[in-house]
């Protein structure tokens, strides 16, 4: 939902500035380079929250990785059940510390995108 209001948000500036370059007398390079001008911030914004989402699920699988390590670790010494216990518990605190974070990576996302 939230990207959705960027991308719509991105979109309607797109298109306003677009019309804009129209409105002008310009040539047709001049009005081509005002255009192509016009998408910039929006493939900004949009490479900004591709990158901090990839970090983001990065982050994610690495700490499931660990959770799968440990319990790998467990069943090598034989503590089966114990070691389902601890993975499903590593993991339910992996998603938890990761959903903890989420509104503090939209809140850097909209700073460094300059989005009140």
């Amino acid at each position: 939902e939230r990207r959705e209001y960027i991308g719509s948000r991105c979109n309607k500036e797109y298109f306003k500035c677009a019309h804009d370059c129209f409105d002008r007398r310009r040539t047709q390079e001049g009005i081509t380079s005002c255009v192509e001008n016009c998408g910039v911030p929006a493939l900004s914004a949009n490479n900004v929250v591709e990158t901090e989402m990839a970090k983001f699920q990065e982050r994610l699988n690495r700490s499931l990785m660990v959770c799968q390590d440990k319990f790998e670790a467990a069943k090598l010494q034989k503590m089966k059940t114990d070691a389902t216990n601890e993975l499903e518990s590593c993991v339910n605190r992996s998603i938890d510390d990761s959903i903890r974070v989420l509104p503090h990576l939209v809140e850097q996302i909209k700073s460094t995108i300059n989005m009140k």
